[in-house]
């Protein structure tokens, strides 16, 4: 039984990923869970220098007081694992030869997320077909979910009911997909309950209906709103200055950081500086806001 922060290797964390890495760490502590860290850096391709990324990513968690009960795991290790997983399911998968860009133009009504639905063009394709379109394109491989409902009770949104669609697993250049390697890893890792921004809230049906399909044990969901810039737009990890680095640069400790992130989550009122642990025993999701947090860095001091 465990609680999980999963960072991509991109780019240094930004506070929207630290306040979620403090907000799991607290509620794992708070139920007298262990806690674990995965490195979510798939994609080789586009994660540049990933190893040192995580690394400093690591840090920046220690210096804010997070520990963890096991050593890091990294999808890219994870392969094999990843393979053996699909082979249970491969009966419910069917190759998909369109792009993101055929797809996009079928002017569907997109996902609440902003993605554009799969219009189940590659779904029924005769054998012959299939063997014509694999010598144009490596195919991606789709599930057949048939537009389930699922529905969930998410400790911070509530209940949440939404359609699965036929969404990939592993793409044409063989690199498993977000929503797959993440279910099969929390399995692996005993995560029992997830917290992460509600950016993610909407993908939620998706892996929990995947879960079932592998016979996984179902975590808790705990979705926390996003942290936005003093302008109401989203963070980007583009923007050091909202980093730890960029923080301390700036002259703000990771004591009054901690402090800065615990009054956002409800859970202290606004104080000079604060540890980490000192937040266990008070934490309760009663407390969460339900609404984003508009952050505005450069009014902060270390006073």
């Amino acid at each position: 039984m465990a609680g999980r922060f999963a960072p991509t290797p991109t780019a240094a964390l930004h506070l929207g990923n630290l306040r979620t890495a403090v907000g799991a760490w607290l509620a794992a502590r708070a139920a007298g869970l262990a806690f674990r860290l995965r490195i979510e850096d798939l994609d080789q391709a586009r994660v540049q220098a990933a190893r040192g990324l995580a690394a400093s990513q690591l840090d920046d968690l220690a210096q804010l007081g997070l520990d963890w009960d096991s050593p890091a795991l990294y999808q890219s290790d994870r392969q094999l694992v990843y393979e053996r997983a699909l082979d249970r399911i491969r009966d419910l998968t069917y190759e998909c030869f369109c792009t993101r860009r055929e797809i996009a133009a079928a002017a569907l009504a997109p996902h609440p997320d902003g993605s554009a639905p799969y219009p189940g063009w590659c779904r029924d394709l005769s054998p012959a077909e299939r063997r014509r379109r694999r010598q144009l394109r490596p195919p991606a491989l789709r599930v057949r979910a048939d537009q389930a409902q699922i529905g969930f009770q998410d400790l911070v949104a509530g209940a949440v009911t939404g359609a699965v669609d036929d969404f990939v697993i592993r793409r044409g250049d063989g690199v498993f997909a977000y929503h797959f390697a993440v279910v099969v890893d929390d399995a692996a890792q005993g995560v029992s309950q997830v917290v992460r921004g509600d950016d993610l809230l909407d993908s939620t049906p998706r892996q929990i209906w995947l879960g079932r399909q592998l016979g996984l044990p179902q975590p808790v969901y705990a979705h926390l709103p996003l942290v936005l810039d003093h302008h109401g737009a989203r963070l980007a990890k583009r923007d050091r200055s909202v980093g730890l680095a960029g923080l301390r640069a700036a002259g703000l400790s990771p004591a009054r950081l901690v402090s800065i992130l615990a009054a956002s989550l409800g859970l202290t009122p606004p104080g000079p500086r604060c540890a980490l642990a000192e937040l266990v025993s008070g934490f309760d999701w009663a407390l969460t806001p339900r609404r984003p947090w508009l952050a505005d860095p450069a009014s902060w001091s270390d006073g």
